[in-house]
């Protein structure tokens, strides 16, 4: 089924697509791995060459939003000028996202963090807006990696 979402990101792995399809659909609620076409025989075509069975395309949902990936080879990396938003219920869930996203622990800071894939994540909690309020808040978000509400909450 063609997906008619008209806008979706679209992630350029190394050789690595599959794996990290099959983690974040292990993270995250109301997830799928919807398609995945992988590169064809080598031998069909030099620009294949050392790809063969990688995925070429690869459509994902995350708790319902799509997603698409290609394992490009390694023209390109990812870094924290593009991110994804996890909006979190409460400080339960934000623990949950974290433990399982973050990996490079010199990459964290005021909730953001980065994976092992290199994807960069901002989880934060849905009425983050609220904790900002006050200067006090906001230089207490300045100092943290994850996000603790009541710290927020108590600044």
């Amino acid at each position: 089924m063609a997906d008619l979402t008209p806008i979706r990101p679209y992630l350029w792995f190394e050789t690595n697509a599959q794996e990290a399809m099959e983690y974040y659909v292990s993270v995250f609620p109301n997830s799928s791995i919807d398609q995945v076409v992988t590169y064809p025989d080598e031998a069909l075509s030099e620009h294949f060459e050392g790809m063969s069975g990688k995925v070429i395309n690869g459509e994902f949902t995350l708790n319902g939003a799509p997603f698409g990936c290609i394992d490009g080879g390694p023209a390109f990396t990812f870094n924290e000028a593009v991110s994804f938003v996890i909006t979190c219920a409460d400080q339960a869930e934000i623990d949950y996202y974290w433990s399982a996203l973050s990996a490079v622990p010199e990459s964290e800071a005021c909730g953001w963090c980065k994976d092992r894939f290199g994807v960069s994540w901002q989880v934060i909690p849905h009425d983050l807006g609220r904790l900002m309020e006050r200067p006090e808040q906001m230089q207490a978000l300045m100092q943290m990696k994850k996000i603790v509400i009541a710290e927020l909450e108590n600044a």
